[in-house]
């Protein structure tokens, strides 16, 4: 197992991060006190992966959910959606179930469902099974239909 660890300047001493805490009491015990969920255990889903505006990012991104870029991506990034901001720049291949483009994309998307946004700047290719131009969208590429990737 990896674990991150900080050392505070001055000490020796790592600083480890506290296990992630349960808050749902146990079923049919009124305020329970929270119990530790080893880190490995399934977690419901919280919302997408997000890159936010303020940060670069060089080399690939996998998710088995989501993702919502704001930023910019410099690699390939794969996840069930992907969602590219109006603030973003990627240069890479963009993969998914569903690719939403807003932003600025130099590269390629392989989706089953791609849509560009009246917003979005796209120079590349697109493989698709379903495609969606918004008007005022930009394309500089060519798209391919495939047949149940």
């Amino acid at each position: 197992m990896n674990v991150l660890a900080r050392i505070n300047a001055g000490s020796s001493q790592p600083i480890v991060p506290d296990p992630v805490k349960d808050t749902t009491p146990m079923p049919n015990t009124p305020n329970a006190a929270p119990t530790a969920r080893p880190l490995g255990s399934p977690r419901t889903y919280a919302g997408p992966s997000i890159i936010s505006s303020a940060l670069s990012v060089v080399g690939r991104l996998e998710s088995a959910g989501d993702i919502q870029i704001d930023g910019k991506v410099e690699g390939d990034i794969r996840g069930q959606g992907v969602r590219i901001g109006t603030t973003a720049v990627v240069k890479g291949t963009v993969t998914g179930e569903l690719v939403e483009l807003a932003g600025t994309l130099e590269g390629k998307i392989e989706a089953r469902s791609a849509v560009l946004t009246k917003t979005a700047r796209m120079t590349g290719d697109i493989i698709h099974q379903s495609l969606q131009v918004e008007e005022g969208s930009f394309f500089n590429g060519s798209s391919r239909p495939t047949h149940g990737k």
